[in-house]
């Protein structure tokens, strides 16, 4: 027996990932006395500056930016009652493309083992029994979530911890519903006729990216019912004001974000307790 607290770690890229993907954990777990510690890579420098000043154009400040999401970031784990935050601070490498991919400094052009050296010494500190980041596409290809995955399997590697290990992910059966959810906001939108367009065309990359994201239903492993801190991942998402216009969640509303945002579901890919799947609970065989 140990008085050490059980501990669960998510390692994400920027300031708001943590609300998307594991909002629902990190607060659910919190409740329940398990030390949460979030680690977040980069400092989201490639985010909206104030009034939605977009990367490159006149009047965007990295260092700004970031300074304001490191704010924002803060407030959110507030709200989801994390213990420990950890920020590595990367230059953010912004989305796939940017020529901020190619910046000296930028989290993508760090040496995986660089940034997996630095996590693993938060490992042995923290010593998590259960570990969350992206798959191997990072969900959705972004770059830095790419390396999020990567320096977090390496630093696994470097230590003699044997926690449980997650991919974040999401059921097919979620991704139409939440299709459907963003169809219905559009429709929904009030637009006068003369400015109502014609539905675009389906881009073939974009649909064949989206092939790529989450897994059919049989493939998920743990299902986490968070229905009731829904309220509390909408709020931490709320707290990153400055990019509320790259979050869709947050023009659906509190009631009907809570419909769709009540489970979060994993892939498990490291465990040594056998607990049966599918899971509900990533502490399942840890208490």
């Amino acid at each position: 027996m140990t008085d050490r607290p059980l501990t669960l770690m998510a390692v994400h890229a920027h300031p708001d990932d943590e609300a998307t993907g594991t909002g629902g954990v990190l607060a659910r777990y919190a409740a329940e006395g398990i030390r949460t510690v979030l680690v977040t890579c980069t400092d989201g420098g490639c985010g909206d500056g104030p009034g939605g000043v977009k990367p490159g154009d006149p009047g965007h400040d990295p260092a700004a930016v970031a300074s304001m999401r490191r704010r924002e970031l803060e407030a959110s784990c507030e709200v989801l009652d994390v213990s420990d935050l950890e920020t590595l601070d990367y230059a953010d490498s912004g989305m796939i493309g940017w020529p901020s991919n190619e910046a000296p400094g930028s989290f993508w052009q760090t040496p995986v083992e660089k940034g997996a050296a630095r996590l693993a010494e938060l490992m042995r500190h923290y010593r998590p029994d259960v570990v969350v980041t992206y798959d191997e596409n990072g969900f959705y290809g972004h770059p830095d979530h790419i390396q999020a995955h990567r320096i977090t399997m390496a630093a696994l590697e470097m230590t003699e911890l044997t926690p449980k290990v997650y991919w974040t992910t999401m059921p097919h059966s979620m991704l139409r519903r939440f299709g459907e959810a963003m169809r219905e906001f559009h429709e929904d939108m009030p637009q006068s006729e003369p400015e109502r367009q014609p539905e675009p065309e389906p881009d073939p990359a974009e649909a064949a990216a989206m092939t790529e994201i989450g897994l059919p239903d049989d493939e998920v492993t743990t299902w986490v019912d968070t229905t009731a801190f829904s309220g509390q991942k909408f709020d931490a998402l709320a707290a990153h004001a400055s990019q509320g216009d790259n979050i869709f969640f947050l023009k659906m509303g509190k009631e009907r974000f809570g419909d769709l945002m009540g489970t979060e579901t994993f892939v498990r890919v490291q465990d040594a307790t056998g607990a049966a799947l599918p899971e509900k609970d990533l502490f399942a065989g840890l208490r």
